[in-house]
């Protein structure tokens, strides 16, 4: 029977026995956790594969198994993914400020040092299960992971491999764990475990974002979902234009950072019939405002938009359409829609550029790129544990600079407060 309060009160003293242990000494697990994990690649397949069959047998769409598959080249991606983390600096140990009083005669210095135990909460995605572990340890932080009931065998399939590869390490296993009951009442008591958990992350649907921050005793970062906008601006290249937006929404639908809405100035509404081509290409259905509803008659997806599909996270084969007619409408309408993740800028216009990278409030802004960029692969990160919206702490990608927080060290030398 598994036991909540134990498991996490064993990874805290797991993660005590961190904080000395030497990088080199760090870096060789990860390494050898990467290895395990390949040499491992059947068994974690095999059992993978009960979870797939699982959420197939439930009926579950297309993205959501393509998030929960896993196939020899994500098997890859986890392992290459863990040893990028091991290559990277670790902030710990830092020293980001320094002062020295004379008055007082004290040398004061404030260093990055690890959070201690962190708790993460998510849904159908195993991939996250090596980037977790990887990133918390590496900034010697132990880590308890929970999982969704539809990736339970995949979660512990890889975490198995992990816990050999720390084990022949000499280190010890219980600085990473998963909580193997996938029910509600255990989700929301790892909420409330502020005993042993020093920060809690959740990753996934708005639900389980919602109910962290309703719930949760825990500190968290809030990792928010991605209603991600492109606004194609009145001086936008039409190549341009529709190849950003068909690679934004298609290229994965079950991403936080895929292009869910559309905006477009009413100057390029003539550009809208090459883009509408290029979804056609993948059957993408488009939700279109009345302006742009009236050009894209005859595109064979085609539905009127309403007022809740601009505030939409599809996961799917689908976009919102708004017609503006300035910047400075575009602007105030992500702004108001926007989950503020990821949105982007098709203009050749620099001063329009420069204004919307300003002026829009979300994690990550570009100017004719895809928002499928926002990524901590692509960021230089080695790997994320999640994508804030939020602005305390960390914001944007989350890699290991996000994992450590700050002590005070003050030197003296029999110094007593004048």
């Amino acid at each position: 029977m598994f036991d909540l309060e134990n498991a996490c009160k064993t990874a805290k003293a797991a993660a005590r026995t961190l904080v000395s242990v030497p990088e080199e000494k760090i870096n060789a697990a990860l390494v050898a956790a990467a290895d395990r994990i390949e040499k491992d690649a059947e068994y974690i397949k095999k059992e993978n594969l009960k979870d797939v069959e699982f959420a197939r047998g439930k009926g579950y769409p297309d993205p959501f198994i393509d998030r929960l598959l896993i196939t020899d080249s994500v098997l890859k991606s986890m392992a290459d993914g863990i040893r990028k983390v091991a290559d990277l600096k670790s902030p710990v140990g830092e020293t980001v400020y320094s002062y020295y009083n004379k008055e007082q005669g004290v040398s004061i210095d404030k260093i990055n040092v690890p959070f201690g135990l962190i708790g993460i909460i998510y849904e159908a995605r195993p991939n996250v299960t090596a980037d977790a572990f990887a990133l918390c340890f590496k900034t010697r932080n132990a880590v308890v992971l929970k999982g969704g009931k539809e990736a339970i065998n995949s979660n512990l399939a890889v975490v198995k491999s992990i816990k050999k590869a720390l084990m022949l390490s000499g280190i010890d296993e219980n600085v990473v764990s998963v909580v193997e009951n996938t029910d509600r009442e255990t989700t929301l008591a790892f909420m409330k475990m502020n005993k042993y958990l020093d920060l809690l992350i959740p990753r996934g649907s708005a639900s389980l974002i919602g109910s962290a921050l309703e719930n949760a005793t825990v500190p968290i970062i809030e990792t928010g979902t991605g209603n991600c906008h492109i606004y194609i601006d009145k001086t936008a290249d039409e190549s341009a234009a529709a190849d950003i937006v068909f690679n934004a929404k298609t290229q994965r639908y079950g991403v936080c950072n895929a292009c869910e809405s559309l905006v477009i100035n009413g100057g390029a509404l003539d550009i809208l019939p090459a883009v509408a081509e290029r979804l056609k290409e993948k059957q993408v259905e488009i939700r279109a405002d009345e302006r742009s509803f009236a050009v894209l008659k005859g595109y064979p997806y085609l539905a009127k938009a309403t007022e809740e599909d601009f505030y939409t996270e599809f996961l799917a084969p689908i976009i919102s359409v708004k017609t503006v007619d300035a910047l400075d409408e575009a602007i105030e309408f992500i702004n108001e829609h926007s989950t503020h993740h990821s949105e982007s800028i098709i203009t050749k216009d620099e001063k329009n550029a420069e204004k919307f990278l300003r002026e829009i409030d979300s994690a990550c802004v570009y100017k004719n790129a895809s928002t499928r960029f926002s990524d901590g692969f692509v960021f230089g990160l080695g790997a994320e544990i999640g994508i804030s919206t939020q602005k305390l702490h960390a914001r944007g990608p989350m890699g290991l600079d996000a994992l450590v927080t700050t002590k005070y060290v003050v030197n003296g030398d029999g110094a007593v407060r004048k």
